[in-house]
Parts: C-alpha cells; sequence; structure tokens
C-alpha cells in the first residue's frame, strides 16, 4: 500500500438550510484514505456518511472545509479540469435497481460513461465493455440484455463494472450490499475485495454493518450525527473499541451463536432529531457512561497513535 494520500478531506461541513436554522448532516470531518486503501464509514441512517461520499465527488456541494484528490483541490477546478478528473472518481449507489435506467442495455450502461471520456478508441470499446463484465463476473454474453433480466447481485456488478470501465482510482461505495440477499452480499464484498487487491483501487466503504465493513476495509471510520468519533485500523477498532457508540455498535452484530445473539443489543435510544443538535458531546443523550460534562462541552479528540476518538473519557 502507497502511504501517500490520494482522498484527503479536512474540516468538511455540509449544512442543509431550514426556515429556522440548518440541518448539520456533515460537522467537521476530517480523514485521508492512502493510494490502495479501503475505509470503512459507518454509523446509523442519518449519521451524514452518504453525505460524505457525495461532498468528496462533489454531487453535493460543500458549506466549508477541503477536500483534495492527489493533491489538488476538487473544489477549485473549473469545469473542464473537473470533468477529467470525474473518470479518475467515481461511485456505486445503494440501489441497483434505481442507479441502472432500464431502456439502455448492459453493454450500453458499462460504456456510456467510458464513451463520452473517451477512455478507449471507438473500435475498442466493445472488447474493453467485455474485459470489465468479466472483471465483475458477468458473461459477455449478457451484453445486450436489460436490468429487468438481471438478478439484484448481477446488477450491481453491472454498475461495479461501469465504474470500473472508466479506470479510476478511487471508487466511493454507497451501501453497496445492503439492499442484496446476505448470501449475494458476501459474493460482491469478495468481488470488491479481489478488484482492490488486483487494480491497487482506493475506496471509501458506506455502511451502517460493521460486520461487512471488517471484511474489506484497511481502516474504519465511526460516524455519529454529522462527526467523526472514533477512527482507526481495522484489527485495532474491533480488539480495542474506545468510544461508548463504536462498542454499542460492535454489540449489535449479529452472531450465529445462539448464546452471542441472546447477548446482542441495539444502540440504546434513538438518534435525536437532527435539527435539533444536543449541546456538548452529540451521542451523551444515549451513552451508558455519560458525566455531566458531556452535556456541556463538546469532546476534544485524542490521538493514540494512530487510534483517534472524540470523547470526555479520554480528555486528558
Amino acid at each position: 500500500m502507497d502511504d501517500r494520500a490520494l482522498v484527503e478531506v479536512r474540516g468538511l461541513v455540509k449544512h442543509f438550510p431550514l426556515r429556522r436554522g440548518a440541518v448539520r448532516a456533515v460537522d467537521g470531518v476530517t480523514f485521508s484514505i492512502r493510494r490502495g486503501e479501503a475505509l470503512g464509514l459507518v454509523g446509523e441512517s442519518g449519521c451524514g456518511k452518504t453525505t460524505v461520499g457525495r461532498a468528496i465527488l462533489r454531487l453535493a456541494d460543500k458549506t466549508a472545509g477541503d477536500v483534495l484528490f492527489d493533491g489538488n483541490d476538487v473544489y477549485a477546478l473549473d469545469r473542464r479540469a473537473l470533468r477529467a478528473l470525474r473518470p479518475r472518481m467515481q461511485i456505486v449507489f445503494q440501489d441497483p435497481y434505481a442507479s441502472l435506467s432500464p431502456r439502455l442495455s448492459a453493454g450500453e450502461l458499462i460504456g456510456e460513461a467510458a464513451r463520452e471520456h473517451n477512455i478507449v478508441p471507438r473500435e475498442e470499446l466493445a472488447s474493453h465493455v467485455e474485459r470489465a463484465m468479466i472483471s465483475c463476473g458477468l458473461s459477455p454474453a449478457w451484453v445486450d440484455r436489460f436490468p429487468n433480466e438481471f438478478s439484484g447481485g448481477q446488477r450491481q456488478r453491472i454498475a461495479i463494472a461501469r465504474a470500473l470501465a472508466l479506470n479510476p482510482e478511487f471508487i466511493a461505495l454507497d451501501e453497496p450490499v445492503s439492499a442484496l440477499d446476505v448470501s449475494v452480499q458476501a459474493q460482491i464484498v469478495n468481488l470488491l475485495a479481489d478488484l482492490k487487491r488486483e487494480r491497487g483501487l482506493s475506496y471509501l466503504f458506506i455502511s451502517h454493518d460493521l460486520g461487512v465493513v471488517s471484511h474489506i476495509s484497511d481502516a474504519v471510520g465511526v460516524m455519529y450525527m454529522g462527526n467523526l468519533v472514533e477512527w482507526a485500523a481495522t484489527r485495532e477498532l474491533f480488539e480495542n473499541p474506545l468510544h461508548p457508540y463504536t462498542r454499542a455498535l460492535m454489540r449489535s452484530i449479529p452472531s450465529p451463536d445462539p448464546d452471542q445473539r441472546q447477548r446482542s443489543k441495539s444502540v440504546r435510544g434513538a438518534v435525536p432529531s437532527i435539527a435539533e443538535t444536543p449541546t456538548g458531546c452529540k451521542f451523551h443523550p444515549r451513552c451508558e457512561r455519560r458525566m455531566d460534562v458531556c452535556g456541556r462541552e463538546a469532546p476534544i479528540e485524542r490521538d493514540f497513535s494512530g487510534h483517534r476518538v472524540a470523547c470526555h473519557l479520554y480528555a486528558e
């Protein structure tokens, strides 16, 4: 793995204005992704992880902060420069049924963007599409089939092949397996791991499922209500979770062991309204270890040899 950062996010903020106040979807997030690295970004629905992915690709404008790709400020690029950058940064969406046009065949879906960006000469496009299909476990004989003729897992393979056809360096994977059956999820995760290894790809793997993230990510960031509350290498995070929210997420991971299933439980309480952010630590209304200071002051991030956590339990 290359130690150079391919993607750098610094103090990223994205607020959605309301009549009174704003929804603080992303509230000062900082992280980096090295070349060939997969970063898992986890948290409950509505925590802002999808908005982070969209902001990195400039599919949603930021409110503040910086996003750098290969050292270049993504938001400082003009239209022509941004278009030139697009093939290098791709996204695979959550729902393979909604992300593919029903009017285009598999070959057209995979080759459309590659053609527009002149990835290969026109006469080589058909063979380029076939190679992308084979890489994703799709038969080239299916090139003229339409999305309604494929299963959910096959549709997601088409979506991945569409991204791969542009020869990207970075792919944001937005809940890429959550809409699929459990058996198919494993196949897609294994495919993504193989492609990462073979092509040296960098991933932002967005998910609410820590169990899935553990199989593909080199590092994991845990988000809660727009903030990154913990970040560490995957093995370190799973062996030594520090933040009470991360520990609660760990307890909620389903287990095939009946005894483990009885002990597992979801995070207590419900996520507060995103339009009414709690004062102090945003997690404190649901935290089993909360202290008086948690409701008054926002926690300062601490770094324990690359294991970062924002929690008053670790104040100096």
